[in-house]
């Protein structure tokens, strides 16, 4: 899990157990008075853009257009 103002992210390396992982984590904002806007939620996806990187399977990349940018 990782977190940056107000952007939260997590994963697990395999699908099961996911669900668990998630429901804990959204318990412990909860408690602590925090909570998640469900339309703005990504569930279950492959691979997610997070402060200008793409995390996925494949593990961290550039986000192709920035790396146009610098290559340009």
């Amino acid at each position: 899990m990782a977190s940056f103002i107000d952007n939260v992210i997590m994963g697990t390396e395999e699908e099961k157990g996911h669900d668990k992982v998630v429901e804990e984590v959204v318990k412990r904002l909860a408690k602590n008075n925090l909570y998640v806007k469900l339309e703005k939620c990504k569930y279950k996806v492959k691979k997610v853009g997070f402060l200008e990187v793409v995390i996925g399977l494949e593990g961290i990349k550039i986000e192709e257009e920035k790396m146009k940018e610098v290559l340009d």
